[in-house]
């Protein structure tokens, strides 16, 4: 056998013997599923830090100026906050199914769990929109058209009023209302965010997985996506009774 013959025997068995989804810069499949493991696993400690730092400034501001942060808190629907508990708690069982399909090399089950996954994330930024758009109308998005006149007069929102019977607040306690709703969009704003990248994945998932992409094998990026999802639901659980139900009792007279 020539040299040249021999070469391309080699060649051709190690191409052989490596898996066509096992990159080249690693010596086995394990070497690989560990590193992107670890990368993942480094990427959601960020993310902790990242929301631990809003969660902390709104708990501090909290305390700082209680009785704003309570008036406000009765501005956020608490039917619209759970129906989107619900809604992300259920998507992640159906992202745990899909998981599971992929482990099991389930096809079908795969895409249908990816799809089902899809089609919540989108209710959930749905039900979203119509929480922005009640802030929108009420002029409590923070800047130049800010208005507290709900805060100083609760009356002139029947709604609200007629339910936790608000009294007024000072103008210059009522005007830190405005910081609560500035944490309330800044947090639930960067969830939303991570609610629209994770729909954008799973939509190249669904498309890879309709392919067979994550049924011969290789389901680290279907787990790997999993736990980037299930963290994206856990925040959104500390989010819902830290803005939505703190507090939801009338103030003292």
């Amino acid at each position: 056998m020539s040299d040249s013959t021999a070469i391309a025997h080699g060649t051709a068995e190690a191409h052989h013997e490596h898996p066509p989804y096992q990159r080249h810069h690693f010596e086995t499949i394990a070497q690989q599923n560990d590193a992107t493991n670890f990368a993942m696993w480094l990427f959601l400690l960020t993310e902790i830090m990242f929301f631990g730092g809003l969660f902390t400034a709104y708990l501090i501001y909290r305390n700082w100026y209680y009785p704003a942060f309570v008036q406000g808190s009765h501005q956020l629907q608490i039917g619209w906050g759970t129906a989107n508990t619900a809604v992300l708690i259920t998507s992640s069982f159906t992202m745990a199914m899909g998981v599971w399909s992929a482990e099991m090399r389930k096809k079908g089950a795969l895409v249908l769990c990816l799809v089902l996954t899809f089609t919540l994330g989108l209710v959930f930024l749905g039900i979203k929109t119509i929480e922005y758009s009640e802030k929108i109308e009420k002029h409590h998005v923070p800047g130049f058209h800010y208005s507290v006149q709900s805060f100083v007069d609760p009356a002139s929102d029947p709604e609200v009023y007629n339910e936790y019977h608000d009294k007024p607040l000072a103008l210059d306690m009522a005007r830190h209302t405005e910081l609560y709703f500035f944490l309330y969009f800044a947090m639930t704003g960067m969830h939303a965010l991570h609610m629209i990248i994770g729909i954008a994945i799973l939509g190249f998932m669904i498309f890879r997985a309709r392919a067979g992409a994550y049924t011969t094998g290789h389901v680290t990026f279907v787990e790997n996506f999993g736990l980037y999802w299930h963290f994206v639901d856990i925040v959104w659980i500390f989010l819902f009774p830290l803005l939505y139900l703190i507090n939801r009792h009338p103030l003292a007279h």
